[in-house]
């Protein structure tokens, strides 16, 4: 491609620019190198200095665009409540540990956001804590997981009808959250999006349609009242806990294996070794 004479004049004029602006540098990582200075090694020297200084140039850009991705977004959740901060590092991580309980009604829209992190508490107290949290924060709450991750938690019904019956393309899935699994299930139904997701989605809503569901509610009824028979007999027995996982697993095999198979294995009566292995 050929440039007008007062277009090369200019090109000319800016690589010269360039090229004596890099020169000190040029000739200090020669000498750094112990290199002899010919105008292939400065030509070599300059262009590696030049890309490294666009490689560096493109990343402080990033890193402006991310503190201002950041910055927007700070300012649109300013207008959800949030419990106190623990410190401008951790955030909320670690607060209900280190409190006392008579203070963790301050933080306790945290465990709402984050129940991973109810790990070093009962499954009683940390129902109870939810429902304290719902009660604190009926409509919506901001926890921050570190300086730099928020979560949104949405309570109230107003607030999250927007987002459930937001289209596939206004509403996408996070990938923090999702990404993980994918290696594990694909990308299928429940971690695609777009109109992959709108496509699978269709494909399958004929077969949950209600009439076709309609004929397993007799089953469904059948095994819950086997389950309600056996607590009955606990009872009875006098047994004053229950383990609500194992019982509701199993309910929900015996009624899998009867709809889906058309197989009664009595699951729910028979014990198994099989099956309490995966329970």
């Amino acid at each position: 491609m050929r440039f007008p004479s007062r277009e090369r004049d200019h090109l000319g004029y800016c690589s010269g620019l360039a090229t004596a602006w890099m020169l000190p540098f040029t000739d200090w990582v020669l000498e750094l190198l112990s290199m002899e200075r010919t105008h292939l090694h400065a030509y070599t020297i300059s262009t590696l200095l030049l890309a490294l200084l666009a490689l560096l140039f493109r990343t402080l850009l990033q890193l402006g665009n991310s503190w201002h991705r950041y910055y927007v977004n700070c300012q649109r959740l300013r207008c959800f409540p949030e419990p106190p901060h623990r410190n401008w590092l951790l955030g909320h991580l670690g607060m209900v540990k280190d409190f006392g309980p008579s203070r963790r009604d301050l933080i306790l829209p945290y465990i709402n956001s984050a129940p991973s992190l109810l790990q070093f508490i009962s499954d009683e107290e940390g129902l109870s804590l939810v429902s304290q949290t719902v009660a604190t924060f009926s409509q919506a709450c901001v926890t921050w997981m570190g300086p730099f991750l928020p979560v949104l938690a949405l309570v109230h019904p107003d607030y999250l009808k927007p987002i459930t019956t937001a289209s596939a393309a206004i509403a996408p899935k996070d990938y923090m959250f999702y990404g993980f699994l994918k290696p594990w299930l694909g990308d299928g139904l429940l971690l695609s999006n777009g109109a992959k997701w709108v496509r699978h989605r269709r494909m399958l809503t004929p077969a949950f349609h209600f009439d076709i569901l309609k004929p397993y509610v007799k089953i469904f009824n059948q095994s819950t009242a086997i389950m309600h028979a056996k607590w009955r007999r606990l009872v009875a027995a006098g047994s004053t806990s229950l383990d609500m996982f194992e019982q509701v697993s199993l309910v929900t095999l015996d009624s899998l294996q009867k709809c889906v198979f058309s197989y009664n294995s009595n699951c729910q009566e028979t014990p198994s070794d099989y099956i309490s292995q995966d329970l």
